[in-house]
C-alpha cells in the first residue's frame, strides 16, 4: 500500500508533463495555421485589389458602357401644338382681349366611335370595326356596351353595340394634323364642315361616312364601307370661342354666323 501510494505522485506528473506538450503541439500547429489562412486571405485580397484600383469590375463595366451610350434626344413636339403656342395663343389673346394667355381655349382630346347595331348577329363586323379604327387612330380601341336594354332594337343591357377610342396628348395632335390636311381633302365633293355639330359647350362633332379618307386604310382588307364619329372636346366656353380655335388649327368650316 505504501509503495502505491509514492507511485501516485510521480504518475501524477507524468500525466501533467504529457498533457502539457499536446497543448504545445496543437498551438504550434494552430500558429501555422493561422499563418497559411492569413496567407491565403492575402493572395485573395491581391487580386480583388488589383481589380479595384485598374477599375474592373461588374459595376465598372457596366458603368462603362452607360456612359458610351448616346444620349437620347426627347421626339419633337407635333406640328400643331407648336403652332398653339406660337400662333394660336398670340391670335386668340388679341382677338378675344384674354387678361392672360391661360384663358385661351385649349383641346382637351378626341373622341373616335364607330356604331355597330350589327354586332348583335355578325361577330366579325366587332373585329372588323375595331381593327379599322386601331390603324387609324393607332391606339387599341375598347368595346363598347349598351347602358340599358331598347327593345325595339332588340338590344339588351351589356351587349357589344360599337367600339371607341380617345386620344390625348401628342397622338391626339397628330390624329387632327392627318384629319384636317390629308383625310377631309379626300371626301368626294366637300365643300366643307358644317357648324351645327357644336353642342354649346366647347365640343365639335363631325360625322364621317366612308373610313377609307384615311389613307392609313387599305381598301383592298377592309369588309365593308363604314362610318364614324369624331368628336373634339375643348375648353371653350362657348361655341364662337371653340370655331375660332378650331379654324385656326386649319378645320375647313363653311362660312357662316354662330352666335355666342
Amino acid at each position: 500500500m505504501l509503495d502505491d501510494e509514492r507511485q501516485q505522485p510521480e504518475d501524477i506528473e507524468g500525466t501533467v508533463a504529457e498533457a502539457a506538450d499536446v497543448v504545445e503541439s496543437e498551438d504550434s500547429a494552430a500558429e501555422e495555421g493561422g499563418e497559411e489562412s492569413s496567407e491565403g486571405e492575402e493572395q485573395q485580397e491581391t487580386p480583388r485589389r488589383q481589380r479595384r484600383e485598374r477599375g474592373g469590375g461588374r459595376g465598372a463595366r457596366s458603368g462603362e458602357a452607360a456612359v458610351l451610350e448616346p444620349p437620347t434626344e426627347p421626339p419633337p413636339p407635333p406640328r400643331l401644338y407648336a403652332q398653339f403656342k406660337n400662333e394660336i395663343i398670340p391670335a386668340m389673346v388679341r382677338e378675344f382681349n384674354y387678361a392672360s394667355p391661360m384663358q385661351v381655349p385649349r383641346l382637351q382630346k378626341i373622341v373616335l366611335n364607330i356604331g355597330l347595331g350589327e354586332a348583335l348577329t355578325n361577330g366579325r363586323a366587332m373585329e372588323a370595326a375595331t381593327r379599322d379604327l386601331s390603324v387609324i387612330s393607332g391606339q387599341k380601341p375598347i368595346v363598347t356596351l349598351a347602358r340599358k336594354s331598347i327593345a325595339n332594337f332588340k338590344v339588351r343591357e351589356g351587349n357589344p353595340i360599337g367600339t371607341a377610342v380617345t386620344l390625348r396628348g401628342a397622338r391626339m395632335y397628330h390624329f387632327l394634323d392627318r384629319l384636317v390636311n390629308t383625310a377631309l381633302p379626300r371626301i368626294r365633293d366637300f365643300r366643307g364642315l358644317a357648324r351645327r355639330g357644336l353642342d354649346g359647350r366647347g365640343n365639335y362633332t363631325i360625322g364621317i361616312r366612308e373610313q377609307i379618307i384615311f389613307p392609313e386604310i387599305d381598301y383592298n382588307q377592309i369588309d365593308k364601307i363604314r362610318g364614324l364619329q369624331v368628336t373634339i372636346a375643348t375648353t371653350a366656353k362657348n361655341d364662337r370661342e371653340a370655331i375660332r380655335l378650331l379654324e385656326l388649327y386649319g378645320m375647313p368650316f363653311i362660312k357662316d354666323t354662330v352666335e355666342a
